[in-house]
């Protein structure tokens, strides 16, 4: 029912004006209140499905590929249903790249990596989101700016000064020329910016704590939702790191990547075998991200709210 209100006296002899109160019935057809959520429709249930299934069938297909023999892969039709050679192939793959020593190399790689980057790019967002210095907007400037230069560039004066120190060949070259990079940097202080006030600081140092200690006490507890995001796509990145490893390490002392390659440099590599490799890559990962999933999403929807 349309409600009218008066909105002022007309002339004598006339009946009073009256306006129309604005109805809801010409508003937005997806308007919601507080607490009620969007109702999704058939389009969005196939659209989803859609997604997953394109998703899982790559990890699918290795699963499968990974089970047959050579032959039966390169059939055409493909297979889509496992195979019962699953676990000689991956027998297979782990004996003939030797896997457990570059399994244990990627660990320790991309551990130390996770671990300095996370330590480093929260203290650096920290100073560059809440402390007040000389040249502060220069520097991060310039941080930022080395977001533009192609690693590629920096390949060759980098393999000599490894080789310069007696790092070729060792794990050390593949771990210290990444211990912070400058993604982690801005990624760490847009997300302070929002999320530690300064009054938690202030009041910080009123009660008498040292620098050291609000960063303990103050700062990591506030960044730890963006941490665990910036620790998964790290860990991940350096897990899957081809390129340099590939140049910097030789083939007796290689990481899980590295390793791999070996598997498909033949004139004729076994797909089926190579498919097993990857498919030992891969689980780690899954292991990973089940684990520490819930913190993992519950950091990437904290820095939406916080957005």
């Amino acid at each position: 029912m349309t409600t009218t209100s008066p909105t002022k006296t007309a002339a004598p002899g006339l009946p009073p004006v009256r306006h129309a109160a604005p109805s809801d019935k010409g508003r937005g057809r997806f308007k919601i209140g507080a607490g009620q959520q969007l109702k999704g429709g058939p389009f969005t249930y196939v659209a989803l499905v859609v997604v997953g299934v394109a998703s899982i069938f790559p990890l699918y297909w290795t699963l499968v590929a990974a089970s047959h023999d050579q032959q039966r892969v390169l059939d055409s039709p493909p297979p889509l249903i496992p195979g019962g050679r699953l676990f000689s192939n991956l027998q297979s793959a782990w004996d003939q790249a030797h896997l457990g020593k570059a399994i244990v190399n990627s660990v320790i790689v991309a551990g130390c990596i996770t671990a300095a980057t996370l330590f480093f790019c929260t203290l650096a967002g920290y100073a560059f989101a809440k402390m007040r210095f000389r040249g502060r907007g220069v520097l991060m400037t310039a941080v930022i700016a080395t977001l533009t230069i192609p690693p590629q560039l920096s390949v060759v004066p980098l393999f000599m000064l490894m080789s310069d120190i007696g790092w070729g060949g060792h794990l050390e070259s593949v771990i210290f020329p990444t211990l912070v990079g400058a993604f982690g940097v801005f990624f760490m202080r847009q997300y302070l910016l929002e999320a530690l006030p300064y009054e938690l600081i202030e009041a910080a140092k009123v009660d008498g704590a040292s620098n050291i200690r609000i960063v303990w006490n103050v700062v990591l507890p506030a960044a730890r939702p963006a941490m665990m995001v910036l620790g998964m796509l790290t860990f991940v990145q350096a897990w899957n790191d081809f390129f340099w490893p590939f140049l910097a390490l030789n083939q007796d002392n290689p990481t899980l990547q590295v390793a791999l390659g070996q598997l498909s440099a033949s004139y004729t590599p076994d797909q089926s075998i190579v498919m097993a490799g990857a498919l030992i890559s891969t689980l780690p990962l899954l292991v990973v991200f089940v684990v520490f999933g819930k913190q993992i999403v519950g950091g990437i929807m904290a820095g939406a709210v916080k957005g």
